[in-house]
């Protein structure tokens, strides 16, 4: 769940955030909201709302059909009754409409509006009943036990990287600390949709100062990779806190690890969290507001975009089919914009040095944003199209 985050006050990140909101509301859907079937459900947010067309649902795809009445920006999650999350969709601005396609169990759940993008939401409950009366497609269940595979090596893969930086913390090591930041974040950069389905384990590693609550003091309360970041390239000092803080980090992220595997994943949670992965690189590292004081944000930048394009790949026998037109739209926009990036790779290929966000310019930032607005809008799409298999 990301927070609003202030944009830094520059020409260069003026026209990208202008291109990262276009980019994130023009993936919005020109219905009207009330088309999708039995398991379609309008949601209505406005800025004190969040009205439900109905509070008993089927087991299996349910389609959220939202539309923002309000007049702030707002994000609508379906929620476990322990706040993990289904799915979500961030990033509705005001006018605008959005289809969330998700797969859910018998149970109990909620649907939480979150005008102005903070704080727990306005909430309705709803329940699902019954089972999933069709079988999935075969090739859909490969693609699920492909991603947990996936998403357990990058969690793993990730611990030894973040103990490299951890260490150096550990010693006073400036420099050492410096290098090893970036290359500690790509696992979780690549998944991060999962890590954030947990709830709690994001506000701990990876929240920036701005996204803290207003009762919690940046000084005692503020943990994670971008308390670090601050500390090394604003600050310029590793203390007592720091090094206390990077052996929580450790600790943090090994409960990560260990959660990882009984994340729950579906052929439709995959299609979503590949879309919010484009929300995340529009809403944060097109802006240059995720790596503010490193300018990593490229590194940031072609993690999240790896890890949309794996969700992809492994739904793509089953997308192709079911929508050749948009499978082929998503084969061509993802390669443009990992041709983009490579602009940007510093070390030759397979190197994970990019460019520091800070030297490009406006005409760099906003072909990025395009980019990534020529890819949001066909990814959104996926989780409908991946739903249709029967």
């Amino acid at each position: 769940m990301r927070p609003v985050r202030p944009a830094r006050l520059s020409v260069v990140t003026a026209v990208a955030t202008v291109a990262a909101l276009t980019a994130v509301t023009g993936c919005t859907e020109k219905s009207d909201g009330k088309s999708g079937g039995a398991g379609s459900v309008r949601v209505t947010a406005t800025d004190d709302a969040c009205r439900v067309s109905k509070t008993k649902l089927s087991a299996g795809h349910v389609e959220l059909a939202i539309e923002n009445k309000g007049s702030k920006v707002t994000e609508v999650y379906l929620l476990f009754p322990d706040d993990r999350i289904v799915s979500e969709r961030e990033n509705i601005g005001p006018g605008t409409k959005q289809r969330l396609t998700a797969e859910v169990k018998a149970g109990s759940y909620e649907i939480a509006c979150k005008p102005g993008m903070k704080g727990d939401g306005i909430r309705q409950k709803v329940t699902v009943a019954g089972g999933t009366t069709a079988k999935r497609d075969p090739r859909l269940d490969k693609a699920v036990a492909g991603y947990r595979s996936y998403v357990q090596a990058q969690a793993d893969e990730t611990l030894p990287e973040v103990k490299v930086f951890t260490d150096a913390v550990r010693k006073g090591d400036l420099a050492a600390a410096k290098k090893a930041y970036a290359d500690s974040r790509i696992g979780w950069e690549r998944t991060e949709p999962v890590a954030e389905s947990f709830g709690n384990i994001d506000p701990k590693v990876d929240v920036r100062e701005d996204g803290l609550a207003d009762d919690q003091d940046p000084e005692k309360d503020w943990t994670g990779w971008h308390r670090l970041e601050r500390a090394l390239w604003k600050d310029k000092k590793i203390g007592a806190r720091e090094k206390a803080l990077a052996t929580r980090l450790d600790k943090d992220l090994l409960d990560w690890q260990r959660r990882v595997g009984r994340a729950e994943i579906t052929p439709t949670s995959m299609a979503n969290g590949a879309k919010e992965l484009l929300d995340e690189v529009a809403t944060g590292k097109v802006t240059g507001e995720e790596e503010r004081y490193s300018h990593t944000d490229l590194v940031d930048f072609k993690a999240n975009v790896e890890g949309a394009e794996k969700a992809y790949q492994l739904l793509k026998p089953v997308a192709a089919e079911q929508d050749p037109k948009l499978a082929k739209e998503l084969d061509k926009q993802f390669a443009a914009l990992d041709e983009l990036l490579e602009k940007y790779r510093e070390g030759g290929a397979g190197s994970y040095r990019f460019t520091s966000y800070d030297k490009l310019g406006k005409a760099d930032t906003k072909e990025l944003a395009d980019g990534v607005n020529a890819l949001a809008e066909p990814l959104s799409k996926l989780a409908a199209a991946v739903a249709k298999a029967k």
